[in-house]
């Protein structure tokens, strides 16, 4: 993987936890393909509300506009890996 991608992510996760103010996490331990929905144990443990923070963080950082209606949107909060990847290809 690219070391511009690579960083990429670790800011998308330094974003989510900053954004949702997560402790005891950092986004050098996180896995870029760990879920973020679902269990603490296996993932990021993210949940709705959760999304629309990091949705406006993300929107409010990069200038990407992340739509709860598009499919797009659904595939890019599958994990930090895809989201910043989402990012990297619509950001302005």
């Amino acid at each position: 993987m690219m070391a511009a991608a690579q960083a990429l992510e670790r800011e998308v996760a330094d974003l989510l936890i900053s954004a949702l103010n997560i402790e005891g996490r950092d986004a050098e331990s996180m896995d870029p393909d760990a879920p973020l929905f679902g269990a603490h144990d296996i993932g990021w443990g993210l949940d709705s509300i959760d999304a629309l923070e990091v949705a406006l963080a993300i929107q409010q950082k990069y200038g990407v506009e992340l739509r709860a209606d598009e499919e797009a949107t659904r595939q890019a909060f599958t994990s930090v890996r895809t989201l910043a990847e989402h990012v990297a290809a619509h950001r302005h």
